[in-house]
């Protein structure tokens, strides 16, 4: 279009009336701005149509405006084009009398603009000199001759690109409409709602992702594709970061290099407005690929400074006038430690040349030029020890790799020019397991910890590693959304995010369903990671344990199938990568481990099924490929062909295996003539084979469960049996068969005739060839129920989920709240607001209370577990237990720092400490968990009377019914 001049633009417009929003209004649409839907698809008075029945209103832009802007515009033709079907216009010309336009720009590049300021029609005052904000007002009669216009309007280049994206994810653009084949939503008319629209500043300033750790997947997608990782590529992932209010990239390295690989990578990510960045080991620009290509002698500041410091040059040379943000300082050379005899002294004189480089290269002071030093691993160890940079430089902290902030500034610090950032992994290559298969990412903890961050202060940069990119979608829209807005999620609603998302990607009728099936498959992967998955996870006799997750999680995959039944054709693909295939083969992949420590148990014990098992290992090893080469080959055409080839099956050692293999299994030889041999549930133990005698858990009529019993076949001959109860008020799901492999037996009491008192009965199971016995203990005593939530001793342990407590004590300012599904098996407690003192304990301390009832005297050994998170602040992670009149005692849950115990608690995901209390009667007593440290967040405390057993989730809860 021409360009309006400046005189023109002013003789065509005429006043306006500003709109006004109340104060209580405009701060609550301030703070909650991912919930202004201003989008309609029937018009009321005073809307501006978009797409009607017979018209569509052109864009109106000043050509001399930020390339980015014409970008935005050129996708939102775009965009309303696949929404509507119906092409609309750039006005290239005087806009015709009586027409409705939208008219996109910045508040300092475009003139149209500026003359609406200046003519009172546009008030532009809650923008100016702020950063990424934007806004959308419908303006009646803007300009003479015309009717309405929709105006885009932003701070700054991404500010009006923003407004452009939210405009088209209201009207049925998802962000992922590229990366996941999310559909747009068919509207044939589409109207904004009368008013005005602000959104921004973003609560973090600098929000992004990181490629990493791309081999063999991304690397494999993009080379077949693309021919590599290039501007074309990346193009693709600029827009995305737009639409979903990002703007910074650190950009793929692992045998790439941005800058050097196609010189149309910068150039675009700055025409995109993206900011670019290198990893936390690349100082000045510099990919890691570089110094493979080009540099000399070794990575070494001691020995080779003059060699690094031209490498270094070239880096800030390159960057020109381009958006950046220099990572400075220096780690060994491939993400590696520093050499032994590196010390501090060293590290500053590396910084401190460093900056002289970027001042004699820029022509300005350092501190114009904006920098980061990321304290990765070794590097928290040197600020720890004394090491310090100028203060405008960004201290970016990190987590431990596992999602778990390593340290936060504190509340009392003294303010840095330069803020504080967050390191962030959804994807990770190391110790104690890679894990960069599929999503492994509960959102409730990814809020939690990045809530923390946002208290303590570091908010300047958040950034996240996505590995590949394309099996992170949902947790990466729920970072980026967070660091756009952190007061639009909270410890109230974060579980209402999964159906938000949903319904934004797949419509209203099956988001709350996909939700609940989205957070549940996360929150299963979260709990063990599938890399960490071996045949011994999970317990096959204790706590229905391993059946359970298998069942759970089979049951999740038929949910997710029988909603892709019922989805639209159109659904179907995007449905397919980030829901059903995600399910279905974490559902195999468990599946596959527990048949696998089945095929070993029943060897053994020479069962009959130890075979079948064998075989149904290798038909799910064979469906887990079938799994990825439909997601390669057949899914989209083939449009994500290598993005499944992640290696996930049998690795030995952090490290991935080379290739997937199949678990090693048994076979074993069957007798000629029957056998009959009898396993109860809670043994590992078989019969005959065993002296020890058969006993079942006990039952308790509070706590209602049943048991099983196995009659298996050793033989290949089939056996018939019976059962008979010493009991009558036994019952007994089968009394009578015949078992050609396996036949499991439920057994439970009928509680109506139970007598009253502890109870003690014999099953005798009776075949050809033999009998067993098996013995059945049942509790049928009376209790008077002290609270609405009781808990009572159980098989010798109780289990007690945090968020049951009876009683919760919240002096002053601080509450209990519970975050919803932020545990292993969830939900967690902990004490808000986050950011309050450490307090020591008294008899008013804040508190939770629990009644429990244990049925002897004796020690009791208290397991409390917890999230892991890290002593962020260097004060510890205290809690403290008490029984009744018991004197608390801060215990740090953090005190053991060593490897090892920290391998455990990401590996494990929960951190268990135990404290031991001496009961001296048996009865009710009242169990406290007292608040001593912030960030604390308990997920459920065993009480272990002598009988807890084996697991990996922990017991059942043992709540009284």
């Amino acid at each position: 279009m021409q360009r309006m001049t400046l005189k023109a633009a002013a003789n065509k417009f005429s006043c306006m009336k500003k709109n006004v929003f109340c104060t209580s209004l405009f701060i609550f649409l301030l703070l909650q701005s991912h919930a202004q839907n201003f989008i309609s698809t029937a018009r009321n008075p005073g809307d501006f149509p978009i797409v009607t029945k017979a018209t569509a209103s052109p864009i109106l832009i000043d050509t001399n405006d930020d390339w980015l802007v014409k970008k935005s515009a050129a996708l939102l033709l775009d965009d309303i084009y696949k929404v509507s079907g119906v092409n609309v216009g750039m006005v290239n010309q005087t806009v015709k009398p009586s027409s409705n336009v939208i008219i996109i720009g910045t508040i300092k590049g475009s003139a149209i603009i500026k003359q609406l300021v200046a003519a009172g029609k546009l008030n532009v005052d809650s923008l100016r000199d702020k950063w990424e904000t934007f806004k959308l007002q419908v303006i009646n009669n803007p300009l003479p001759g015309i009717d309405n216009a929709l105006v885009i309007v932003g701070s700054d280049k991404r500010g009006t690109a923003y407004g452009v994206f939210e405009l088209s994810q209201q009207m049925g653009v998802s962000p992922w409409y590229w990366w996941a084949d999310v559909p747009v939503k068919k509207k044939r008319e589409i109207y904004v709602k009368k008013g005005t629209y602000k959104y921004g500043p973003p609560s973090v300033q600098y929000r992004g992702i990181f490629i990493n750790d791309e081999a063999p997947a991304f690397s494999g997608w993009t080379r077949e594709k693309f021919g590599g990782v290039n501007h074309v590529v990346y193009e693709k992932m600029f827009e995305l970061i737009l639409r979903l209010k990002g703007n910074y990239l650190w950009p793929a390295m692992w045998g790439n290099a941005f800058n050097d690989d196609d010189t149309l990578n910068p150039v675009m990510a700055n025409k995109y407005g993206i900011v670019m960045g290198t990893t936390h080991h690349e100082p000045m620009l510099r990919a890691q690929q570089e110094w493979k290509r080009y540099g000399k002698g070794a990575w070494n500041y001691q020995t080779n400074d003059s060699v690094l410091r031209n490498f270094w040059r070239a880096g800030i040379q390159h960057m020109g006038n381009r958006e950046s943000i220099v990572s400075v300082g220096m780690r060994g050379d491939g993400d590696m430690p520093m050499t032994e005899g590196s010390n501090i002294a060293l590290l500053e004189r590396i910084v401190h040349d460093q900056r002289k480089i970027i001042e004699e290269v820029t022509g300005k002071p350092a501190e114009q030029t904006p920098q980061l030093w990321a304290l990765y691993k070794e590097v928290q160890d040197y600020y720890d020890k004394g090491m310090r940079v100028p203060d405008d430089i960004t201290l970016l902290l990190c987590d431990d790799n596992w999602g778990n902030i390593r340290k936060l500034p504190k509340l009392t610090d003294k303010p840095r020019k330069g803020g504080y950032g967050i390191y962030y992994h959804f994807d990770y290559v190391g110790d104690p397991r890679n894990y960069k298969w599929l999503n492994t990412n509960n959102i409730a903890r990814t809020w939690e910890q990045m809530h923390l961050a946002k208290k303590y202060g570091a908010d300047k940069i958040w950034i996240v590693n996505v590995g590949d990119l394309k099996p992170i979608e949902y947790p990466i829209s729920f970072f980026l959304d967070f660091a756009w807005n952190t007061n639009a999620w909270n410890v109230n609603n974060i579980d209402k995010y999964a159906a938000t998302w949903a319904e934004a990607q797949f419509g209203k009728q099956f988001a709350a369903e996909i939700g609940d099936i989205i957070t549940k498959y996360s929150d299963y992967n979260n709990r063990r990671k599938p890399e960490l998955l071996s045949p011994d996870t999970y317990s096959l006799v204790n706590y229905k344990e391993a059946e359970t997750v298998t069942g759970d999680y089979n049951a999740l995959a038929q949910k997710a199938e029988g909603i892709y039944n019922k989805l639209p054709a159109e659904y179907k693909g995007a449905y397919y990568q980030l829901v059903l295939f995600p399910v279905k083969a974490c559902a195999n992949l468990n599946e596959l481990f527990v048949t696998t420590a089945k095929n070993r148990w029943y060897a053994l014990q020479g069962r009959a099924l130890t075979n079948t098992m064998a075989d149904s290992v290798q038909a799910l090893f064979n469906k887990d490929s079938l799994l990825a080469h439909y997601y390669n080959k057949v899914l989209s055409n083939g449009k994500w062909d290598h993005m499944m080839d992640q290696t996930h099956i049998s690795y030995t050692y952090w490290q991935q295996p080379m290739k997937d293999t199949v678990p090693v299994t048994e076979r074993i030889m069957l007798r000629g003539v029957p056998s009959m041999g009898v396993s109860v549930e809670g043994s590992e133990a078989s019969w005959p084979n065993s002296n020890d005698k058969a006993v079942l858990p006990g039952f308790n009529k509070y706590v209602p469960e049943h048991y099983y019993i196995d009659i298996f076949n050793g033989g290949q001959q089939p056996f018939t049996y019976s059962i008979k109860a010493s009991k009558p008020w036994l019952k007994i799901s089968s009394v009578k068969g015949t078992i050609q492999k396996q036949q499991r037996i439920w057994i439970e009491p009928d509680w109506k005739s139970v007598p009253e008192g502890m109870q003690e009965a014999t099953l005798t199971i009776q075949s050809e060839h033999g009998s067993e016995d098996v013995s059945v203990k049942v509790d049928n005593i009376s209790l008077s129920k002290p609270s609405s939530k009781s808990f009572v001793e159980y098989n010798g342990y109780v289990s007690i989920n945090a968020d049951d407590f009876s009683k919760a004590v919240s002096p002053g300012n601080l509450h209990w709240r519970v975050i919803p599904l932020v545990g292993k098996t969830g939900n967690g407690l902990s004490v808000f607001p986050v950011d309050a003192e450490a307090i020591p304990i008294s008899a008013n301390s804040a508190h939770t209370e629990y009644d429990v009832y244990l049925a002897d005297t004796g020690v009791i050994k208290a397991n409390a577990y917890f999230s892991p998170t890290l002593d962020f602040n260097n004060n510890g992670m205290n809690y403290a237990i008490t029984l009744d009149d018991e004197m608390p005692a801060a215990i740090n849950i953090t005190a053991d720092n060593s490897k090892e115990a920290w391998m455990k608690w990401v590996a494990d995901n929960i951190n268990i400490s135990q404290s031991i209390h001496h009961i001296t009667k048996p009865g009710w007593h009242v169990l406290k968990f007292w608040y001593v440290n912030p960030g604390v967040i308990l997920q459920k405390i065993v009480l272990d009377a002598g009988g807890l057993k084996q697991s990996y989730l922990g017991p059942p809860e043992t709540l009284m019914k």
